[in-house]
């Protein structure tokens, strides 16, 4: 039983939420036999079958941390609420007519775009720091009207530190169309993390003429969250959130931060796509 139990658990890792808070980075699909398919096409007698969420759009967010300058780019998302593995049970609910109530495994990406210290006057003199995955786990508990997460993720390429967020959400559903949720963000860093995107080195401190400092990690910023969603059909809808966080701490103390501003707000829009992968 064991045995089986972390099977299932590893199923659902492997399909949780990824989601690129910067720039998109979208995984590749490895098996040939296994093609997505709307929800009108599930069969229920395979022997596995996992139901994602695709989202596609733009954002509007600050240039880089502590910036009070903003920027367009894309907006990509991956989502998972499904999954069946026959002879271990499910996990979420198919035919969407109720919400999952359970704990369980996600996994967590982040792409972090590079600073240009030549495109922004005020960080002349400062080091480029390079663009940076994050990919990490997260524990996420889900009923039909709330939900809770935290996530913790790790740069295995660019900056080698640690982040990450807790977050939970109020869910209502004003009709079978919307879904509106609203909840608060905590986002976390570890020193490293912390030095790199908001500390000044001795070198940088003699070229650009800022103070020298050391950022600690730890609590870096907190925040709220409010998304819509409205659902065209079964398979197509339209998202769009607002996220609102303040620095805090090592962050909001930094020279960086205080050439641009503490207020740190996000913005995005996209349309979702609903898909079902059985094999």
């Amino acid at each position: 039983m064991f045995i089986r139990s972390l099977a299932f658990v590893a199923l659902l890792v492997a399909a949780g939420p990824l989601s690129a808070q910067e720039t998109p980075v979208e995984p590749s699909p490895s098996a040939k036999t296994a093609a997505p398919l709307p929800l009108s096409q599930i069969d229920p007698n395979k022997n596995v079958v996992l139901r994602y969420e695709i989202r596609a759009g733009a954002q509007v967010r600050p240039a880089y941390f502590g910036s009070d300058e903003y920027v367009y780019g894309p907006d990509f998302a991956i989502k998972f609420d499904y999954a069946k593995l026959r002879g271990f049970g499910e996990y979420g609910s198919l035919d969407g007519s109720a919400r999952p109530s359970a704990i369980g495994l996600r996994g967590s990406l982040r792409f972090i775009g590079e600073r240009d210290s030549s495109e922004f006057d005020e960080l002349d003199g400062l080091d480029d720091i390079d663009p940076t995955l994050e990919l990490g786990l997260g524990v996420i508990y889900r009923e039909r009207n709330f939900e809770a997460f935290g996530d913790v993720r790790y740069g295995v390429i660019g900056t080698q530190d640690f982040a990450g967020e807790l977050g939970m959400d109020a869910i209502a559903y004003p009709s079978d169309r919307w879904e509106l949720r609203l909840g608060p963000r905590v986002t976390y860093g570890d020193s490293g993390f912390a030095d790199t995107y908001f500390g000044v080195s001795g070198n940088e401190a003699a070229a650009s003429g800022l103070p020298a400092y050391d950022a600690d990690g730890g609590l870096l910023g907190a925040g709220f969250e409010a998304s819509a969603r409205y659902r065209l059909n079964d398979l197509w809808g339209v998202e769009a959130s607002v996220r609102a966080d303040r620095l805090l701490n090592d962050a909001a103390d930094s020279p960086i931060t205080d050439m641009g501003s503490e207020d740190q707000v996000r913005f995005r829009i996209g349309v979702t796509r609903e898909l079902i992968l059985q094999f």
